[in-house]
C-alpha cells in the first residue's frame, strides 16, 4: 500500500516537474477568464451591463488605488532613441490631422481608380496640393520652429564673470571644480587674489 501511493507521488511530481514553470500563474489566468464569461454570459441574459455590474462589486478603496497606480505610469519616457522619438512625432502629428471628407469625394470622383496607386502607377506632378493644405502645413511647421527653439536654448554668456579658463573644455572643467571643491578653496583663492598668500 506504501509502495503503490509512494509511487503515485512520484508520477505526479514528475507531472509537475515537467510542466512550464508559470504554469499556475497561467492557469489562474484561464480560470479568471472562465468566471469572467460566465458572468458576462448571466448578465447579458438578465439584461443588464457587464462593466456596470462589475463596477458595482469594486469597493472605492480598490478603485482609488488603481487610479494612483494609472497616475503613476508616465506615458512620456523622454528621449530613448531617435526611432522612438520620431514614432512620437508621427504619432502626434496624426492625431492632430483631421481630414477633409468632402474634399475626398471630389478627388476620388475626379480621379477614380488613380486616387489609390499600385506599383505600376506613375503620379509624379498629377497632385497639386491646395492653398489651404499649404497654409495649414507651413503653420505647423512655423509652430515645430518655435517650440524646438523655447525647448532647446543656449546658455547666455555672463561678461562679469571671471575668465579662469583658457578654452571652453577647461571652463566646464573649473566649473565642476568649483561646485563641488569650490568652499574648501575660497579662503586660498582669497589670498592669491589679494597677494597675501603664505
Amino acid at each position: 500500500e506504501a509502495c503503490k501511493l509512494n509511487s503515485q507521488e512520484v508520477v505526479e511530481e514528475d507531472k509537475r516537474l515537467k510542466l512550464p514553470p508559470n504554469w499556475e500563474a497561467k492557469k489562474a489566468r484561464l480560470e479568471w477568464e472562465l468566471k469572467v464569461q460566465e458572468k458576462k454570459k448571466e448578465c447579458a441574459a438578465r439584461g443588464e451591463d457587464y462593466e456596470r455590474v462589475k463596477l458595482l462589486e469594486i469597493s472605492a478603496e480598490d478603485a482609488e488605488r488603481w487610479e494612483r497606480k494609472k497616475k503613476k505610469k508616465n506615458p512620456d519616457l523622454g528621449f530613448s532613441d531617435y526611432a522612438a522619438a520620431q514614432l512620437r512625432q508621427y504619432q502626434r502629428l496624426t492625431r492632430q490631422i483631421k481630414p477633409d471628407l468632402e474634399q475626398y469625394e471630389k478627388l476620388k470622383e475626379q480621379y477614380g481608380e488613380a486616387l489609390y496607386p499600385t506599383s505600376d502607377s506613375l503620379l509624379h506632378g498629377t497632385h497639386v496640393p491646395s492653398k489651404e493644405g499649404v497654409d495649414r502645413m507651413v503653420a505647423d511647421l512655423e509652430k515645430q520652429i518655435e517650440k524646438r527653439e523655447k525647448y532647446s536654448r543656449r546658455r547666455p554668456y555672463n561678461d562679469d564673470a571671471d575668465i579662469d579658463y583658457i578654452n571652453e573644455r577647461n571652463a566646464k572643467f573649473n566649473q565642476k571644480a568649483e561646485r563641488f571643491y569650490g568652499k574648501y578653496t575660497a579662503e586660498i583663492k582669497q589670498n592669491l587674489e589679494r597677494g597675501t598668500a603664505v
